[in-house]
C-alpha cells in the first residue's frame, strides 16, 4: 500500500511564516457634535483623472472646501526682495536704504519750509508806527529858523495785517508871521507782507528821471539806503519854491521827511533857508526820529 507524499519538514531553526493580517471589523462612523471634519485629520483631496493625449493636466487649486484650517493662497509680490544665498543682509540693506531716503526727504522738506518761512518774515527792525507820529517825531532842527511852533499839527495812522502807517503834517512859522511860511510832512510805513526794497530803490534813486528839475543824491549812514531829493526854483529871487525830501529804508520799514516853502511877492518871508541848510536839518532830525520809533 502506497503512502501519501510527505511534506518536507521545516527546519528546526526557521521561525514560522506570518500569514496575512486579519481585517478589523468594519465600524460605522460615530456621530459627533462638531459640524466639520476632525482637525486632526486632513480632508481627502479628490484625485484628478489622468490627462489624456489632448488634455492638460489639472492641478488642485487652493484649499478644498470644508477645511477651515487650510491657509488661503497669497497674492502679490513679497514685501521685500528675496535675499541672496539665504542671508537676510541684502534685504536689511535695502530696507535701511529706503528708510534713509524717506528720512532725508522729510528733513530736506522741513529745511526748505523753515528757510522759506524765515526768508519771508517781515524785517521790521523793532520799529513801530505810532497813532500820533507828530508827538513822537523830532523836527527840532527847524525851530531856530521857525520859532512859532504849530500847536495843531495833523496826524493819521493805519493798522492793517499787511501795512502799518503813520503820518504827520506840521506848518512852520517865523516870528511875526500870520500864516505858515513852510511845511513839514513825515511818514513811516511798516511793510509786513512784502519787501519794499526793489520799489523803494526804483522810486527814489530814479526820482529825477520821472520828475523834471529835481536833484537826487545817495545819503550814507542812515538805514540800509537813503536818498535826498531837492529842488530850488527861486534862483535868488523872492518868488519860487524850495523843496527837499529825505527818504530812508531800513529793512522793511520806510520813512520820509519832506520840507517845502513857497515864496511870492505877498509873502513876508523874503529869506528862506538855503537847500544845504534844509538838507542838514532833515538828516539830523531823521536820525533822531528813527531812534524814537524803535520799541
Amino acid at each position: 500500500m502506497s503512502t501519501p507524499p510527505q511534506q518536507p519538514a521545516q527546519p528546526a531553526d526557521r521561525p514560522p511564516q506570518p500569514g496575512p493580517p486579519a481585517q478589523p471589523p468594519s465600524v460605522p462612523p460615530q456621530p459627533t457634535a462638531y459640524p466639520y471634519p476632525s482637525p486632526q485629520s486632513a480632508s481627502p483631496v479628490p484625485q484628478a483623472p489622468p490627462p489624456g493625449p489632448f488634455q492638460q493636466p489639472t492641478m488642485p487649486a487652493g484649499p478644498q472646501p470644508g477645511n477651515p484650517y487650510a491657509q488661503p493662497p497669497q497674492y502679490g509680490p513679497p514685501p521685500f526682495p528675496p535675499t541672496a544665498g539665504g542671508s537676510g543682509a541684502a534685504g536689511r540693506a535695502v530696507l535701511w536704504a529706503v528708510v534713509g531716503a524717506v528720512v532725508a526727504s522729510a528733513a530736506w522738506a522741513a529745511g526748505v519750509f523753515l528757510i522759506g518761512a524765515t526768508a519771508n518774515a517781515a524785517d521790521l527792525r523793532g520799529y513801530a508806527a505810532p497813532s500820533d507820529l507828530c508827538s513822537r517825531a523830532d523836527y527840532g532842527s527847524f525851530k531856530d529858523e521857525y520859532t512859532a511852533s504849530d500847536t495843531t499839527p495833523t496826524h493819521s495812522s493805519l493798522k492793517d495785517s499787511a501795512l502799518e502807517e503813520s503820518y504827520c503834517s506840521a506848518s512852520l512859522k517865523k516870528s511875526g508871521s500870520s500864516y505858515a511860511d513852510a511845511y513839514l510832512s513825515l511818514q513811516v510805513d511798516l511793510h509786513k507782507k512784502t519787501d519794499p526794497a526793489p520799489e523803494f530803490t526804483a522810486t527814489w534813486k530814479n526820482y529825477e528821471r520821472s520828475h523834471t528839475g529835481y536833484d537826487v543824491g545817495a545819503v550814507e549812514g542812515i538805514g540800509d539806503e537813503a536818498y535826498l531829493v531837492t529842488q530850488d526854483t527861486t534862483s535868488g529871487t523872492s518868488a519860487g519854491s524850495r523843496y527837499a525830501t529825505l527818504a530812508v529804508r531800513d529793512g522793511w520799514v520806510t520813512y520820509t521827511m519832506s520840507y517845502s516853502a513857497y515864496l511870492s511877492s505877498y509873502d513876508p518871508d523874503k529869506d528862506p533857508p538855503k537847500i544845504d541848510e534844509i538838507s542838514d536839518w532833515l538828516k539830523t532830525d531823521t536820525r533822531e526820529t528813527l531812534d524814537r520809533l524803535k520799541d
